[in-house]
């Protein structure tokens, strides 16, 4: 999929979202380090993917189109930053949490970290993505497999959805992203 595919395709889910005029989504996206929170944002956004590097804080993209404000919170990963996750917290609409699905190694750790976010009172009810990223990867791990590790089943405060995905060849973020529209529209009513 190209840029050019994807941009319209948030223009097309902008749209679905028009039910409510000026309505402003505010997502919070977070992750591990090296999970591919940024390379969905700019993909998100339309943007070169080609030159990446660990966000030391915070990227924010905002999207305009049509009476609607999408506010994307890229926070970094590292261990160090992680503890500042929750000053984001207030007014998340939507959470994705994207996932390495080829760094195995480091599932438990991912797991701790969500478990951690869904405990989160601030974030009670609030709908979950969670991208199962890197598929493009011969490593990957398939989302099914992430979401049995992960006890996804047990989640029952709110609505949930694993999705794979490649966040450099763009395969599976539209799919993610109806699901968020979707689901933003149904808690918002």
């Amino acid at each position: 999929m190209c840029s050019t595919e994807l941009s319209e395709g948030l223009l097309s889910i902008l749209r679905k979202l028009k039910s409510v005029p000026d309505q402003e989504v505010r997502i919070l996206l977070l992750g591990l380090d090296n999970a591919g929170k940024t390379t969905l944002l700019k993909q998100l956004a339309s943007e070169d993917i080609s030159h990446i590097t660990p966000t030391q804080g915070f990227n924010i993209k905002s999207v305009q189109s049509q009476g609607f404000k999408l506010n994307v919170w890229d926070i970094g990963g590292q261990r160090k930053i992680r503890p500042y996750w929750r000053n984001y917290f207030e007014n998340t609409d939507v959470l994705i949490y994207v996932i390495d699905s080829a760094d195995r190694k480091r599932f438990e750790e991912t797991g701790q970290e969500l478990a951690e976010l869904l405990d989160e009172e601030k974030l009670s009810g609030v709908p979950v993505l969670i991208f199962a990223n890197k598929q493009d990867l011969f490593t990957a791990s398939p989302a099914s497999e992430i979401a049995e590790g992960l006890n996804l089943h047990t989640i029952r405060d709110r609505v949930w959805q694993i999705q794979s995905c490649s966040a450099l060849t763009g395969e599976g973020v539209q799919d993610g992203m109806n699901w968020v529209c979707k689901n933003v529209n149904a808690k918002k009513k």
